[in-house]
């Protein structure tokens, strides 16, 4: 467009890399899709549509389009219109919510390090960014923004496959006002893998925030909670990892804290996190040794630190570690014993412990973060999803069945809602339609989760940890054989001599049997509690609320039943939402860009169902609505639909259908729902609409503009003339002129409206007189923003297909940051120097006054200092440098002429203006004018001799 384009890599220009789109794939195999991706990744372009869903590659680097220039490009544009973004998906769901008035949420799938938790923070950012809201509504986006830093610092750890796994899954819902701002939230947390705080597997760490602690805490605070270097703490050296590349732990460790100071955390209540969360790592240093089949603490020293820190007496937190009470029933009657402890299950019970303890102070930080923000009554919202990965390592335990089992169910609802539910409203409205095959995992999830006929593995696992009390080997070994005997014939389910194995619809998952019992039962004994209970810190007795008085009836909740219920209930919650889908895939296990490991990206891609979704976008249809939301939204277009359709809501839509001259073919009218198979259909008929509305509003405008310049014209021609006034002799063609601001009409000038950012206020626009260091004149078109000034000109093309054209090119433009001052004569002139740090420019334009007045105005809002104005009839100014020779500077001179128009002379480096005298410099506007607006012409008469 006639600049010199570097181009942007959301330009149209850019070459093309496979298909934006893989509907449009000429073959649909997977090993055309895992192609496609591998192209786009290699070019750096990480998003790929199918249809609506989003594909996105993690590029293990930070990508240059995450700018607000993004955020401008995406906001408010059709899907089509920019290659694919995640932007452009959060814009889809912040548009449909407010159009639709229906609730939105994202669900973010993938395995273990595929993006998943970054993609989360892009939509909740690009939200932040696009919604309004004075500063409540701010509050409320600071708050929203800072959760990040603190819940993946008591959250988050470095795994084998992910430095920044997130160890617990969690559903954010920001929620809205019916105008769009976002004026609360609310977070859901499940699934915290509480087991690695006491141990981790080798070359991972435990959560962030202890390295956090330990590198960033200052001075005071390291002698306060008896601070050493990581490898001194069992509950941190079991790994031998302790650093991560790219992780700046002491810097972590200051956003942490100014996290908590955001969501309003007190101060004290701040201190007590960090206490707790050393007190962990000492009671993780109390060991037990083995003295007659009973334990005792190995070095009761070690007992005082962390006893301190909980505010607990340092004998009673021994007794409770090395014995527990037991109820025993005996003729009848209740009595409690004292039952001594063996050195494992001493250690059972100081894990327990520290894993409670962390357990609850993360659901009080969910907790805070939710009482800062949540709303008490709900009007719009948008949800994201972010949760662990599928997880498949050499050894899966009972955290990973549990991650694996959530999500299971998450790929159930992506087929319920895009494979299965589609193809069944197909069949309903009676749309002409093949049927598509593809693999629904209802069965794996029945496996794990049914409750009876047969038992799934979650009610046979429930059973043996009510009817066996004895913890370890026992348990498990009885948990297997009775797995074999309740789902030995699954399909998806074999045993193997120390665990099981089940059929995940992302591969086949062999899980160890061992501690499964153990983790399910998750109890913390009421010994424990009271200890806990006793604190001398009112916050710590606050996470230990139980009353431990009541009679307790019925099972005790187990780890299983648990997630189970949490994973329902989300799955009940996302399918009262319009469901988007971001499906995160891992290149590879090195963590290293353009790195592609083609047998890994296949496997997702196949578990993903990528290709059964291809085929179903591919032959179905992108747009479907009710036919009275229809008629609602779209009535406006045509005359006999608005303001009201007289007969039967389906002839109303087919006669808006043929307004637009919408193809036959591009849509299809079911029993209840109009079926539109592109979307660029669908932005038609919303252009048109937007369209009508603009026509409307410009009314509207053009009344209310008519009649606010009546009263406002006088009052800025005086603030205008204010800066002149007593200084500079006025005209009196000009002085009573109406101020209209764009002269150019940069509505329908879209050559210059390219150099401005998309909705770009633009305060002053005009075509003005520039002088070159020789003089010589030159035209150029001026246009004043909020964010600098622009100097346009016309050039000729030299190269390329538009060679010998004369396209527009932007020759300048002056942050108000570098602008230094302004210069003028004291004569009646339309002359005035533009100061800049590097170089001036001498322009000429009969609007100076306005110009300058909108300019001094811009220039003390952005710049916070009133801009200089100096008035003199010999003036200087800095020319650029060219080369080596020339002068730096250019001297004008005013005097005294004959007549209005000036008449210009240059010799050498000294240009000349003489004219005549003007109105008295204390001229001030008259109240009315009847003079046109554009004044009489350019006032001057060149005398070059030409």
């Amino acid at each position: 467009q006639g600049r010199k384009a570097k181009y942007h890599w959301q330009s149209q220009n850019v070459k093309q890399s496979g298909v934006d789109d893989m509907v449009l794939l000429s073959k649909i195999t997977e090993d055309a899709i895992v192609e496609n991706l591998k192209k786009r990744y290699m070019d750096d372009y990480i998003f790929t549509y199918i249809g609506p869903v989003l594909i996105s590659v993690n590029p293990f680097k930070q990508m240059p389009y995450f700018t607000d220039r993004e955020i401008e490009l995406y906001q408010g544009a059709a899907q089509y219109e920019n290659p694919p973004h995640i932007y452009a998906l959060a814009d889809n769901m912040y548009r449909n919510m407010m159009i639709d008035g229906e609730n939105q949420c994202v669900i973010i799938s993938g395995e273990s390090g595929a993006g998943k938790t970054v993609a989360a923070k892009y939509i909740m950012g690009y939200i932040s960014k696009v919604s309004g809201g004075g500063s409540k509504v701010q509050h409320v986006k600071d708050i929203i923004l800072q959760s990040n830093p603190l819940l993946e610092a008591f959250g988050n750890a470095k795994t084998v496959r992910n430095n920044n796994s997130s160890r617990f899954g969690k559903y954010f819902e920001i929620q809205f006002s019916r105008g769009g701002e976002p004026d609360g939230g609310k977070i859901s947390n499940f699934l915290l893998e509480k087991s690695r705080v006491v141990s981790q597997n080798e070359s991972e760490r435990n959560f962030h925030i202890y390295y956090q602690l330990i590198e960033g805490a200052n001075a005071q605070q390291k002698e306060g909670l008896g601070l050493m270097t990581p490898d001194y703490y069992y509950y941190l050296n079991q790994s031998g990892t302790y650093k991560v590349d790219g992780t700046n732990d002491s810097k972590d460790f200051s956003e942490t804290m100014e996290a908590m100071q955001v969501i309003g955390i007190p101060s004290d209540i701040q201190a007590q996190v960090l206490q707790i969360t050393a007190g962990i790592l000492h009671l993780g240093n109390i060991s037990f040794i083995e003295a007659g089949n009973q334990s005792e603490v190995e070095s009761t020293d070690l007992l005082a630190f962390p006893a301190y820190l909980l505010g607990i007496d340092p004998t009673r937190l021994q007794d409770k570690l090395t014995s527990r009470k037991m109820d025993s029933k005996w003729g009848g009657k209740s009595e409690s014993i004292n039952v001594t402890l063996n050195q494992e299950q001493a250690t059972y019970t100081r894990d327990a412990l520290a894993k409670a303890l962390y357990a609850r102070l993360f659901d009080y930080l969910v907790e805070a973060i939710n009482k800062a923000i949540q709303k008490p009554y709900e009007e719009f919202s948008i949800g994201v999803l972010d949760i662990y990965g599928f997880e498949i390592f050499q050894k899966n335990g009972f955290e990973q069945f549990c991650i694996n089992f959530v999500n299971e169910k998450l790929q159930q609802i992506f087929i319920e809602l895009t494979l299965k539910a589609e193809q069944e409203e197909y069949v309903q409205e009676g749309i002409k339609w093949t049927p598509i095959e593809y693999f629904n995992n209802k069965i794996v999830c029945d496996l794990i989760e049914n409750k009876l006929s047969p038992p799934g593995i979650m009610s046979v696992l429930d059973d043996v940890c009510a009817t066996m009390h004895a913890k370890g080997e026992g348990a498990d070994g009885t948990l297997l054989q009775k797995l074999q005997a309740a789902v030995g014939t699954h399909e998806h389910f074999n045993s193997w001599n120390s665990g099981f194995v089940i059929h995940h619809y992302a591969g086949k998952v062999s899980y160890d049997i061992n501690g499964f019992c153990e983790r399910n039962r998750d109890v913390l004994f009421p010994d424990l509690i009271e200890l806990m209970q006793s604190s001398e810190f009112n916050f710590i007795r606050s996470l230990f609320p139980e009353n431990l008085n009541t009679e307790k009836k019925g099972r005790p909740t187990t780890a299983s039943s648990k997630i189970k219920r949490q994973a329902n209930e989300l799955v009940s919650t996302l399918m009262k939402c319009t469901p988007h889908y971001i499906r995160c895939i891992k290149p590879n296990e090195t963590k290293r860009p353009k790195d592609w490991e083609e047998s890994r990206v296949k496997h997702q891609v196949e578990y993903l169902g990528l290709r059964e979704n291809i085929r179903v976008r591919r032959a179905g249809f992108a747009y479907r609505r009710l036919f009275t939301k229809f008629l609602h939204r779209y009535a406006i277009l045509t005359a006999e639909t608005w303001p009201c359709w007289r007969g039967p809501e389906q002839q109303g839509v087919l006669h808006l259908l043929r307004s637009v001259n919408m193809d036959t073919d591009q849509y299809q009218m079911g029993r209840t729902k109009v079926f539109v198979k592109n979307p660029e259909s669908l932005f038609l008929l919303e252009e048109m609409r937007e369209r009508k509305f603009d026509t409307f509003a410009r009314t509207i405008q053009k009344a209310w503009r008519r009649y606010n310049a009546r009263k406002k014209y006088e009052q800025m021609r005086h603030a205008a003339s204010d800066i002149l006034y007593n200084s500079k002799e006025r005209r009196k063609n000009s002085i009573n002129r109406n101020f209209v601001g764009d002269y150019l009409g940069l509505e329908q000038r879209p050559e210059l409206r390219q150099f401005l950012a998309k909705r770009e206020r633009v305060d002053f626009a005009d075509s003005v007189t520039k002088f070159d260091r020789r003089f010589k004149s030159i035209k150029r078109d001026l246009i004043l923003t909020p964010k600098g000034i622009y100097l346009i000109g016309l050039e000729k093309v030299k190269k390329g297909p538009e060679k010998g054209q004369i396209k527009e090119v932007l020759k300048r433009k002056m942050e108000f940051a570098n602008i230094t001052g302004v210069s003028l004569s004291s004569r009646q002139d339309d002359f005035f120097i533009l100061h800049e740090a590097q170089y001036d420019s001498l322009l000429e334009s009969n609007f100076k006054t306005e110009f300058l007045s909108l300019l001094s105005k811009r220039y003390e809002e952005v710049t916070q200092r009133k801009m200089t104005i100096s008035f003199s009839d010999r003036l200087e100014f800095k020319v650029k440098k060219e080369g080596w020779g020339g002068g730096t500077s250019r001297v004008v001179v005013f005097q005294r002429g004959q007549g209005d128009l000036a008449q210009l002379k240059p010799g050498g480096k000294t240009l000349t203006i003489s004219v005549g005298d003007g109105l008295p410099k204390s001229s001030k506007p008259t109240r009315k004018s009847g003079l046109d607006v554009r004044g009489g012409g350019r006032n001057h008469i060149s005398n070059r001799g030409v």
